[in-house]
């Protein structure tokens, strides 16, 4: 699944997914984004897209990213809003109430489609994929996503951040409500280590409201408990 993606005509007609991609980039991404954004050199916008996909789950640095394009910054961070609203990407905003800490105070950027994200990466096959330096950005991606689908399918508001500081210390993903706290780390690995919860540990302590979910989303064969924390293969994100 993290390879083929989850637009529904390459399911429903089994079709080759880089095939499929490329085809969608070319019609409906430069096509139709190429009129919104008013893009004259379509090289240079897929040139922007490959070098996205390459800073998924980074934080987002979009004047980095335009001198490496050769772009202005307003054009990057006007592209990248697009992206936003076409539900391409999506930015994970940071938490930083005041905490006394040093936080980082800017987004990371994810693809919400990981068939999308591979076929811009010129990842071609699953075997690939298993193999590939980005691999667990791109499982990020898909947790993510999986996230959001689950908040606005049962009619939420989007509550995710995540939290860094730094020092380094990190969580993933973090929803605090008024009814509850959730933290989530997202591991690939199928093997769970103690040190995964090192970061989830710390920012507890830091935090007013009592943490209600301690999840790491990994790939086990079947769901289980570390202590107060539930360990989850990445199938099951979309039921938190």
């Amino acid at each position: 699944m993290l390879y083929a993606g989850f637009y529904p005509r390459i399911h429903d007609k089994n079709l080759d997914p880089s095939e499929a991609m490329s085809f969608y980039f070319s019609t409906y991404i430069e096509r139709d984004l190429r009129q919104i954004l008013q893009v004259k050199d379509l090289g240079n916008f897929e040139r922007f897209m490959r070098l996205l996909a390459g800073r998924n789950g980074q934080i987002l640095n979009a004047s980095s990213l335009a001198d490496e394009c050769g772009i202005s910054h307003g054009t990057a961070r006007g592209w990248i809003s697009v992206l936003q609203q076409s539900a391409l990407v999506y930015l994970l905003k940071p938490y930083y109430r005041n905490l006394g800490k040093r936080l980082v105070k800017s987004p990371k950027l994810y693809f919400l489609d990981t068939g999308l994200l591979c076929w811009l990466l010129n990842i071609f096959t699953p075997a690939h994929l298993d193999t590939h330096p980005l691999r667990g950005a791109i499982f990020e991606a898909y947790v993510v996503a999986e996230f959001l689908k689950s908040l606005y399918n049962r009619g939420k508001p989007d509550t995710l951040l995540y939290f860094r500081d730094q020092k380094g210390h990190e969580v993933d993903l973090l929803s605090e409500t008024q009814a509850e706290t959730l933290l989530c780390e997202i591991k690939p690995s199928a093997t769970f280590h103690p040190d995964f919860i090192a970061g989830m540990n710390y920012v507890e302590t830091l935090l007013a409201q009592p943490v209600k979910k301690r999840l790491v989303m990994g790939s086990p064969d079947e769901p289980y408990w570390f202590k107060d924390t539930h360990i989850f293969g990445y199938s099951n994100a979309s039921a938190m």
